[in-house]
């Protein structure tokens, strides 16, 4: 694949040449932005139900405006990653920023569904825009075992944010400020994105370092073939796996993943085409050859699938089943959200005979805490002890599935591969989310429905069971021998 001239590596105190900041302001600014981005992802699930009776809005409809920034986020982050390199990390990180900031007002003062659902695809957009460059910036202003930390802390707010948003979507929601019932999960973005904006123009980088860096990634260029087949393909994936159960998986859906199934086995070949005639194909593939970067993808994808439809489906539940309020069922998800992130920050400082077995480890406590709160819930009470206990035990598996796995992954990637691999491993994250809140959303609504199932707490604990067998295949994933070793514990 074509390479560029990568900046000499330095150490993690030391300013930036190009900014003249320390590269730990530069790391706080791009997480505070991708905090907020993935807590966008979830926040609109507890206020679903606000907005719902408020703008009368239809269940697909509904659905449109939960998924339609998931949906925009997966189809244009390779897109987005790209652009980093074009324009320069830092500056596609602060466009994809104030698109955002800019979209959330907008969502915040929506008078329809159908503005709603418009606004929440370009706030969707502008996160595709924004979050690749993470990753990047992370590569190229990192080294070493500092490098390793900060992309501790990026996989830490990366899952954690998950939880976040629905804590935080319950509070606002509750909270009704001046009477702004659901609007206020939009409009917190926008102060929070205008500080950011403002830091971040001091202490980003603009154009790609170097006169040959930046020569060689506008050369390379988009690959617009490429770019459309394989924003087809995500499309026509996430399109009716989204909208699929709501609507009775319809002959349109069947045809959709059909399709998308052949359009992502033609990207594969004409991308390998591609970089085989000495071209410059949108994802390389030796990029999926990168020590650590299939199997990454693999877990990501079981863990961020498990992790989506545990906190779907949970939501569903604690309102649905249980009648909780929105703030109480926000809160619920409090414990998992901070034993993820004490996790998720610590595994490299826990003892060196531990850190080969953390990712098969976390999985196989992932599943079991997924069976703990399924047997708390199962008939139908509150769950006392044991629904905290697992609780606790499922967001540190997950942490641990997680955390170790992205961190392996990208510690040996290159500089110039960044922005590739940033692009690959969050399209993989977006996609498993995807397919876990469709796949075991389906599955809770079928048993819900279906005659002769002991009402809601009956449907989760096959939810559970589900779910604690998708974890065992992160099991098996885990024990996936890597060709060098790519985790290394902390010094």
């Amino acid at each position: 694949m074509t390479t560029t001239s990568g900046a000499v590596p330095r150490s993690a105190t030391s300013k930036d040449p190009t900014t003249g900041k320390g590269p730990g302001r530069l790391l706080a600014v791009v997480l505070s932005a991708q905090f907020m981005a993935m807590v966008d992802v979830f926040i609109v699930n507890v206020a679903a139900p606000t907005i719902r009776s408020e703008l009368g809005a239809s269940s697909a409809g509904l659905q449109l405006v939960v998924a339609g920034y998931t949906v925009a986020y997966a189809v244009l982050l390779v897109t987005g990653a790209r652009l980093g390199g074009v324009l320069g990390h830092g500056r596609a990180h602060l466009a994809g920023l104030a698109l955002f900031t800019a979209a959330s007002l907008a969502c915040g003062l929506a008078s329809g569904e159908g503005q709603l659902i418009a606004f929440r695809v370009i706030q969707g957009a502008g996160a595709a825009v924004m979050i690749p460059q993470v990753l990047s910036l992370i590569q190229q202003h990192f080294t070493g075992p500092a490098r390793i930390r900060a992309i501790g802390a990026y996989s830490a707010v990366l899952a954690t944010g998950a939880a976040a948003g629905q804590v935080l979507g319950g509070v606002l929601v509750s909270a009704d400020l001046f009477g702004a019932t659901w609007r206020p999960v939009f409009l917190v973005n926008v102060p929070i994105g205008l500080v950011l904006l403002v830091i971040g123009a001091r202490v980003l980088p603009g154009e790609p370092r170097g006169a040959r860096a930046r020569q060689e990634a506008r050369a390379r260029g988009f690959d617009p073939a490429g770019l459309v087949m394989l924003a087809a393909g995500v499309l026509l994936l996430t399109l009716p796996l989204v909208l699929g159960q709501e609507l009775g998986w319809p002959a349109w859906t069947w045809i959709c993943l059909a399709a998308a199934a052949v359009l992502f086995a033609g990207f594969a070949v004409y991308e390998t085409r591609l970089a085989a005639h000495g071209g410059a194909p949108l994802i390389a593939p030796a990029v999926l050859l990168l020590p650590g970067i299939s199997p990454a993808a693999l877990r990501i994808l079981l863990v961020m699938a498990v992790n989506a439809g545990y906190l779907f489906m949970m939501t569903l539940h604690l309102q649905g089943g249980l009648g909780y309020s929105a703030l109480r069922a926000g809160l619920m998800f409090a414990p998992s959200a901070l034993v993820f992130g004490a996790a998720g920050l610590t595994w490299r400082q826990w003892p060196a005979r531990w850190q080969r077995g953390l990712i098969p480890g976390g999985f196989v406590l992932v599943a079991a805490g997924a069976v703990m709160i399924g047997l708390a819930l199962r008939d139908g009470g509150d769950g006392g002890a044991l629904l905290y206990a697992g609780f606790v035990v499922m967001g540190t598996g997950m942490a641990l599935g997680f955390s170790p796995t992205l961190a392996g992954a990208l510690a040996n990637v290159r500089p110039q591969d960044a922005a590739d691999a940033s692009g690959v491993l969050m399209t993989v994250t977006q996609l498993g989310q995807v397919i876990g809140v469709a796949a075991f959303g389906t599955l809770y609504l079928n048993r819900l429905d279906t005659p002769g199932a002991q009402g809601s707490g009956e449907a989760l604990w096959v939810c559970t069971l589900a779910l604690a067998a998708a974890a065992c295949a992160g099991v098996l994933a885990g024990l996936v021998r890597h060709r060098r070793q790519a985790v290394t514990p902390a010094g």
